[in-house]
């Protein structure tokens, strides 16, 4: 079972919110917002605060009450969002809600009495703050014992002064958050519990939804396809590959799709060429690429935009048995190049390539792919911003300005072609990494661009990004929120182009 968490906007004032039938409140106040008056207990409190000067200037500041006389809430909190941007905005309220999970708190209400609108668009505010308490809500259940039968419903109730224009982005919230959900769910499930077969079938219920095909291709088809590289990969496994490919259709069938693409690893060992024994359980967030596309899928067909949308799946395990492929061997891709595969854990771009060539048949408009893909990436900008790679400027302006609006940033990478020198062989047309661990991420990215035929293309390397390790440990569900505003901006973008 998913967790959903439910959402409402009310108009709510501080008085309101304190006799509300809430476990907690939540009052979010930002370095530009007017002192709180009123003569409830709630707003005497955040009058006190402020003349205490209690409350820290900076994103994430709080002061906390509990059982403060005539609310009741059993806790009450006011939280500093500095200067509202919707990064340090997720991050702080999600730093809170995790502290309110573990009091057991269920309903509780965010409160958006202490902000400036003229400073951060509230919308802005309001969307990374339901994306904060969902985040810092979840806690994984599925294979916690007895545990897991104790899921229980959380419900948020957003307040403030009007409603009017805000439903919509709420809504738009509550459908992100949904499709963040599925993500974390399957990212974080093991690889047992999540088996390329397994995750298949539970994508096929949105097939039930209006406007919707899904359709999963097994290791038959994909041979009959000519996938050599996928198949390549996935042949050391016992568990079979699948191909899982979600249509959308929100707009007239003469449309060009937006066409995503997931790398689906349900567990990397490295192949032949073994990762090391330390941290290798962490591989099971091999397929948060998939994940996130699946998960943003789940939000889109939640929020009907006027728009076509496909996403293609390769899921497979990469394996060291007997049979698995062998450095040096040599493949046929989908789209007739051979590969030299000189390194088997750089198995990704090998499931990538042939799923870009696979996704050329719905003509689509443009193609992001989404790949837990280069530690190298990790190395160059670690755990803040996605490395993006586009071959198209107006496709990367709006990945960055989804990433900046969201939260969720990225950043562009370069993609010259003199680094597709260092795949350079003698034994194929093309090697599947290059010489050294200089520049491997865009190698790599290098490497996928050469299967990128007749539309405009992106790859988002989310290898540092997708998950976090320590005591933190668990999916992020990163870019689900990019991607869902990156589609919805292409509705627009097709209304002025249709005006024009």
């Amino acid at each position: 079972m998913v967790p959903i968490m439910d959402v409402e906007l009310k108009a709510l004032s501080l008085a309101q919110a304190a006799r509300g039938p809430f476990d907690a409140v939540v009052v979010l106040q930002d370095a530009h917002g007017d002192a709180l008056h009123g003569a409830d207990a709630l707003a005497q409190w955040l009058g006190q605060v402020a003349r205490a000067k209690a409350l820290p200037a900076q994103a994430g500041g709080s002061v906390s009450a509990f059982a403060l006389p005539g609310v009741r809430a059993r806790h009450v909190v006011a939280l500093q969002l500095g200067d509202g941007a919707p990064a340090a905005t997720r991050r702080a309220v999600a730093t809170v809600f995790a502290q309110l999970r573990g009091d057991g708190v269920r309903h509780a209400a965010l409160v958006a009495s202490g902000l400036n609108p003229k400073a951060t668009p509230l919308a802005h505010t309001l969307e990374a703050a339901v994306l904060g308490a969902d985040d810092g809500w979840y806690r994984y259940e599925t294979t916690r014992g007895r545990s897991a039968k104790r899921v229980v419903a959380r419900r948020l109730t957003l307040g403030v002064a009007r409603v009017a224009g805000l439903r919509e982005v709420v809504s738009r919230a509550q459908a992100i958050a949904n499709g963040m959900a599925f993500t974390r769910e399957w990212a974080n499930r093991p690889a047992n519990y999540a088996t390329p077969s397994l995750l298949a079938d539970a994508v096929r219920p949105l097939a039930r939804r209006s406007g919707v095909k899904v359709e999963v291709l097994g290791p038959r088809e994909v041979a009959r396809l000519g996938m050599g590289a996928f198949m390549a990969v996935a042949q050391g496994s016992r568990q079979p590959l699948r191909l899982v490919v979600v249509r959308y259709q929100g707009a007239s069938a003469q449309e060009p799709p937006v066409a995503l693409v997931g790398k689906d690893i349900t567990f990397d060992t490295g192949g032949i060429s073994l990762k090391p024994a330390p941290d290798m359980d962490e591989m099971k967030f091999d397929m948060c690429g998939a994940a996130a596309v699946l998960g943003a899928m789940h939000a889109l067909v939640e929020l009907k935009p006027a728009i076509n949308v496909v996403a293609v799946v390769a899921a497979c395990e990469n394996m060291p048995d007997g049979a698995a492929v062998k450095p040096g061997d040599v493949v046929t891709s989908m789209s007739g190049q051979t590969i030299e595969i000189l390194n088997t854990d750089a198995e990704g771009r090998l499931v990538l390539c042939d799923a870009l060539t696979y996704v050329q048949r719905f003509k689509p408009r443009h193609v992001i792919d989404v790949a837990t893909l280069t530690g190298a990436c990790v190395v160059a900008l670690g755990h803040v911003h996605t490395g993006m790679y586009a071959d198209d400027e107006a496709l990367a302006a709006s990945l960055l300005h989804a990433g900046q609006t969201t939260g969720d940033s990225c950043w562009r990478m370069p993609l010259d072609e003199v680094y597709a020198d260092a795949l350079k062989t003698h034994f194929a047309d093309v090697a599947n990494v290059g010489g050294g661990r200089a520049g491997g991420s865009v190698t790599a990215a290098k490497f996928l661009q050469r299967f990128v035929k007749g539309f405009a293309w992106a790859h988002l390397d989310i290898a540092g990004t997708a998950w976090r390790s320590g005591a933190a440990k668990g999916a992020t569900a990163r870019p689900v929120a990019l991607l869902v505003h990156h589609v919805l901006a292409q509705v627009g973008a097709s209304r002025r182009r249709a005006r024009a």
